[in-house]
């Protein structure tokens, strides 16, 4: 595409980290992927992001045009968005975020034995940076009330694991998961469990809501805080996994970034991750996507399975994970 090709040219180390892309979500799902990351920008009014600078710069460089990204004018309406990086990395495979949402409920709906499928929100905001790109909404307390309703208009509450499923009768959700009270497999098959991914927002969307009492996602927190139950761990160490999930708290890890482990076909981080216990171990690179360059780093679980025992925390627990796997 000529878009590609003028970022490469012109930023060649950034779009190294951004030269990968995903199928989109149903057939991630059929391959047996439960974990997912949406990149979610807030757009109030609609029409925010519906004019990247991508298609001017090809056009100020006489290349010939790249296909239209939206040509039934989704971006111009109001709601939340998903991109990767908007102006640069902005094509989609579902769009808006509401889309994505009844994209997972009609593939769940059709599976449901299904292990609880994760997704992860990170929410876009900041600084525009050196490339001048769109100034993106910041994230309030009304914004992240808006992102729950679109949640629920999607899913009821019986198809969801949320903050109070877990607290239960105890004040916070670190005591519930210090006192092993996460749902059982059985009672979270067919279910959908949110998580939010920046932890500089966590304290805008806990305020008003102590322990997220009547808040959709699991904030990325810290142990012994009041919502603490989803961490992320992203770089390890392995050991303080391990602790970590010994405890009771659902950890996130990364096995590779910016698509540095895949050109090296670098093994070390990832073997690593997958021994330390981490319950989600998220990936540019599932068994259905392999990387292109040499070895075709992939990241996979012993035998290519959906899902497994907990090495740290169930090491010798009878899976129950039957009825799961991909298709």
């Amino acid at each position: 595409m000529s878009e590609s090709k003028l970022w490469q040219a012109k930023y060649a180390d950034a779009y190294k980290g951004l030269d990968y892309q995903h199928q989109p979500l149903q057939q991630q799902f059929d391959s047996g992927v439960r974990q997912i990351e949406l990149d979610v920008y807030a757009d109030t009014e609609g029409g925010r992001y519906a004019h990247p600078s991508g298609p001017l710069t090809v056009a100020a460089a006489n290349l010939p045009p790249d296909p239209d990204f939206d040509p039934n004018g989704v971006m111009l309406k109001s709601g939340f968005k998903v991109m990767h990086v908007r102006d640069v990395d902005y094509r989609s495979t579902c769009q808006p975020f509401i889309a994505c949402l009844e994209q997972v409920r009609q593939w769940s709906q059709a599976h449901p034995k299904h292990i609880p499928i994760f997704i992860l929100v990170e929410t876009k905001q900041g600084s525009p940076g050196k490339l001048k790109l769109t100034e993106p909404e910041p994230f309030t307390s009304a914004t992240f009330d808006a992102l729950d309703a679109e949640i629920r208009s999607v899913f009821p509450a019986s198809e969801l694991i949320t903050p109070d499923d877990v607290r239960g009768h105890y004040d916070t959700l670190n005591e519930a998961v210090l006192a092993g009270n996460w749902p059982s497999l059985d009672s979270a098959r067919g279910k959908v469990i949110f998580l939010m991914d920046q932890r500089a927002v966590g304290p805008v969307y806990v305020a008003g809501h102590p322990a997220l009492r009547g808040r959709v996602l699991f904030t990325n927190s810290e142990p012994g805080e009041p919502d603490a139950a989803f961490i992320e761990r992203n770089d390890g160490p392995e050991a303080d996994i391990a602790s970590l999930v010994r405890k009771g708290y659902l950890i996130r890890a990364r096995t590779d970034s910016d698509t540095k482990q895949a050109r090296a076909n670098d093994t070390t981080i990832r073997d690593a991750m997958i021994a330390s216990g981490a319950q989600l171990l998220s990936t540019d690179y599932p068994v259905n996507e392999p990387a292109r360059w040499p070895g075709n780093y992939v990241v996979t679980l012993p035998g290519k399975a959906v899902a497994r025992c907990n090495p740290i925390s169930a090491p010798t627990c009878n899976s129950g994970l039957q009825g799961d796997s991909a298709n």
